[in-house]
This record gives structure tokens, C-alpha cells and sequence, in this order.
């Protein structure tokens, strides 16, 4: 199975522990783990049993890997109760059961093939956008579990709060979510990840969530009703007062420009020739804006082969550009992006909206300790994947809303509603800043200009 990790045997038994927390297995009862590997959690729910003197319950476990089902089988020969399954979890028709436990497999979209995803996004209401495949282990754990059935799954964080998993919360919404643990970042040896172990049972909420945090931290929450984001109320949310939002003074909020192939788009400014220049802008990475620091000079310009529009040029117009572009190693590491299955060979991953992009607009970066907006006065840089930009609807409103989201209440604001990244830092998305709310003072000038106008 793609995206497998081994689960550490110490985090299987708390799983395993909690799974039977005040309802232990009762002849009869059936257990899934639904990409059961080398049989890990198979092998903790045996050693619950064998410790606490209770009956077994009849034991599923499924996989796809054939390597591992030979092992897997091996090592569980002769147990009673126990039944291998090699096949797709996410196709195969397996019965109900009263508990679910595992660790389902990270695989992002990138690595799933087209008829994957077609077929994914046929049978699962969370195959939307950016999918990973242990949203669809999610939903499709939730619909075999039975009625007050108990679910544990240990997975990454984010499933609580991206816009990706907005349909798994919704389902989620239908269940009790018993509690949520928030594991040490190095749970996996040699990996860094944020992983969660959640506990969900299969009745309608009527109790508050338990979170458990890094830092220790132990509180009861009541989880948002249908798809919002849980972070606000799991990081306790700091709220601001405002009718409209910052989408709606904005003409866009977005990330910056992905081409797909920085290190053949983005060259330093020294080493373009007049000729190259005048197809290409000047550009910043997140890493390049420091806090405390005025807005850096763009010592590198982004080759861009299309029009002020935003419009892809033909190839015929591209001139030096199309020299550089056609150099065959630079044209192989472009043919090579999966953009171009459905773009042509030199089209950026994301088409750059530059009639947009190229107006004085607010800069802060993706991942950052402390979240700060710099000013693009000239508004002509063009900035890359790691920069956030937000483009106001009008020039005037560049240093009163630069004032408003630098504020130390925007900023708690954020801390509240952003993801987390590593060691402590924030990750920035668009979804999230076009929810900001603004104080009326701000929207009020967008209003009064319009009528000026």
C-alpha cells in the first residue's frame, strides 16, 4: 500500500486502549483495521485481549500490498478469528463492524494516477480538490461502522481544518467525536509529522470533544456544526468584530505563482540578458521577507511567457524567451511537470493572473512565526508559490489595511485560525485570510469610493 508507515507498537496499545475505552469487545463483536500492513494493530488487539482476559473479537484485516499479506498471514497463523483480506479497501465490499482502528496511508493527489482519481471522485464525497487517500479511508471507515460502533484512527492534523477535508467534517458532524489527541511531532522515527489520534463513536453529538494538545494541555470543546474549520475552537479563537471580510475589499487574495519549474522560470537579475528581460518581472520568495525588515529588492525576475493578461503567448512570439526556453535541458525539466499532460510543454503549473498580480498589493509570507504584510507600492512583483498577496480594491486602502492586518488583534486573530507548521510556526492560506473580518472603518471607504465613482 502507498503512503504506508509502521505504527510504533507504544502508540498501537494506546490506540488499541483506547478504541476499548468503557466498551470492551463482546463475543461476536467485529474488528476492522482496513489497511492492516504487517498486522500491527492486529497484533495489539490481541495483546488487550490476552492482558485484560476478554473474548476476542472476530478480526479483519485488509490490504493491498501482496508482500505484506504473505507476512502478515504468516505471522498470524493459527490465530482464531482472524481474517486476512487482500484487496482495496476503498472498492471492496466488506461487511459492518463495532470498531475500526489503524493508521490509513498518506498518498497526495500527485501520486495517484487519472483513472484514480476519476474513479475516487465517482465513489467518495471527500475526493474533492487536493485529495489524499486517508480522507477516503475516513469516509469509508465512517459508513461500515456500526451504530455506537468506535472508531480510532491515528492521521495528519490537518483533516481538522484545511478546506480539502471540508466534506469529511461535514460527515464528522454526524458523529460523536469522542476526542482528539494531538501526538508528539516525532511519533514516526525519522519523520517529522502532526499526527492525530482521534476518537470518534457512531451516534449523534450530544458531549463536547476532549482535545489533547502538545503542550499538554487537556480541555473540552464543542466542535463547529457542518464543515467549518475546527481549529478556532481547538487553538481557542480569538474573535474580531466586522461585517465584511477582507475578500470582500479585496480584488484578489491568493498565493503566488506557481510555475512548476522555479529553477528554470526564476533566474537572478545579473544573469538575464536585456533581451530576456523584457519578458519577465521581478519576484520574491517567502524566504527573502524578514520580520522587522522593510520589503526587500527582487534580485531574481520571473521569465514569464505570457502576455500583461495573463494570456499564454504562442511559441512563434516568445523570441529570446523561446531560445532559452527550447535550451533541451531546460525544455526536459519542463516536459517533465504533470502540468503539461494538460498544458502546453512551457505553460507555468498555474496560470498567473497578471492583470491582478501587477497592482500595488500587501505581501506576507506562507510559513512564518509571526504573520506580517509588506507593501508592493510599485505593484510590479510578481510574487512566487511561498508569498501570499492580497490585492485591495482600491490604492488608498494599501496603508490603513496594512496598519489593520500588522495589528497585534489580526495577529492573534490568525494564530487562532491558521494551521500549524513546524517548531512552532504558522501556515498562511488564502482560505483563511479572505475570512478575516475588517471594522467597518475600512469597508467604509471601499463604499464611499464607489460612490464617488
Amino acid at each position: 500500500m502507498r503512503g504506508f508507515v509502521p505504527t510504533p507498537e507504544a502508540i498501537v496499545d494506546a490506540m488499541v486502549k483506547q478504541l476499548f475505552r468503557k466498551c470492551p469487545p463482546r463475543k461476536g463483536s467485529r474488528l476492522l483495521d482496513p489497511g492492516c500492513g504487517h498486522g500491527a494493530f492486529i497484533e495489539g488487539v490481541l495483546r488487550w485481549c490476552r492482558r485484560n482476559n476478554a473474548p476476542r473479537p472476530e478480526i479483519v484485516g485488509i490490504e493491498l500490498d501482496s508482500e505484506k499479506i504473505r507476512e502478515t498471514r504468516s505471522k498470524l497463523r493459527g490465530e482464531p478469528n482472524v481474517i486476512i483480506i487482500q484487496g482495496d479497501f476503498l472498492t471492496i465490499q466488506p461487511e459492518s463492524f463495532d470498531y475500526i482502528v489503524g493508521n490509513p496511508p498518506y498518498v497526495a493527489i500527485e501520486e495517484l494516477s487519472e483513472e484514480e482519481r476519476a474513479r475516487y471522485r465517482r465513489l467518495f464525497d471527500t475526493a474533492r480538490g487536493r485529495l489524499d487517500l486517508y480522507l477516503l479511508f475516513w469516509e469509508r471507515a465512517l459508513r461500515l461502522l456500526r451504530p455506537e460502533g468506535r472508531l480510532v484512527f491515528i492521521t495528519p492534523e490537518k483533516f481538522a481544518y484545511v478546506e480539502t477535508a471540508r466534506p469529511l467534517r461535514e460527515i464528522l458532524s454526524r458523529f460523536q467525536v469522542e476526542e482528539i489527541f494531538f501526538a508528539p511531532e516525532d511519533t514516526f522515527p525519522g519523520l517529522t509529522t502532526y499526527p492525530t489520534i482521534t476518537t470518534v463513536v457512531n451516534r449523534m453529538p450530544s458531549e463536547p470533544t476532549v482535545v489533547k494538545t502538545r503542550d499538554g494541555e487537556r480541555k473540552s470543546v464543542h466542535l463547529p456544526p457542518g464543515s467549518e474549520s475546527w481549529q478556532p475552537v481547538i487553538q481557542g479563537s480569538f474573535e474580531l468584530v466586522g461585517a465584511r471580510t477582507l475578500e470582500d475589499l479585496a480584488l484578489r487574495v491568493s498565493c503566488g505563482v506557481a510555475t512548476g519549474a522555479d529553477q528554470m522560470f526564476v533566474l537572478a537579475t545579473a544573469q538575464l540578458s536585456s533581451n530576456l528581460k523584457r519578458l519577465s518581472y521581478p519576484t520574491l520568495a517567502g524566504r527573502e521577507l524578514r520580520l522587522g525588515k522593510p520589503l526587500p529588492e527582487a534580485r531574481c525576475r520571473m521569465l514569464t511567457p505570457y502576455d500583461q493578461e495573463g494570456r499564454l503567448l504562442p511559441e512563434e512570439r516568445l523570441a529570446a524567451l523561446g531560445e532559452y526556453l527550447n535550451r533541451p535541458e531546460v525544455r526536459r525539466r519542463l516536459e517533465a511537470r504533470t502540468c503539461v499532460q494538460r498544458k502546453p510543454w512551457y505553460a507555468f503549473h498555474e496560470t498567473p493572473q497578471l492583470s491582478e498580480i501587477l497592482r500595488p498589493k500587501l505581501l506576507c509570507k506562507d510559513v512564518t512565526r509571526e504573520p506580517f504584510f509588506w507593501i508592493d507600492r510599485q505593484g510590479d512583483i510578481v510574487p512566487r508559490h511561498s508569498v501570499y498577496y492580497v490585492v485591495p480594491q482600491a490604492s488608498d486602502l494599501l496603508d490603513p489595511l496594512a496598519d489593520f492586518l500588522n495589528s497585534a488583534e489580526v495577529r492573534s486573530w490568525l494564530r487562532s485560525h491558521c494551521q500549524r507548521a513546524a517548531n512552532g510556526f504558522l501556515r498562511v492560506q488564502s482560505s483563511v485570510l479572505k475570512k478575516l473580518p475588517v471594522p467597518d472603518d475600512l469597508g467604509a471607504l471601499v463604499r464611499s469610493r464607489a460612490v464617488s465613482v
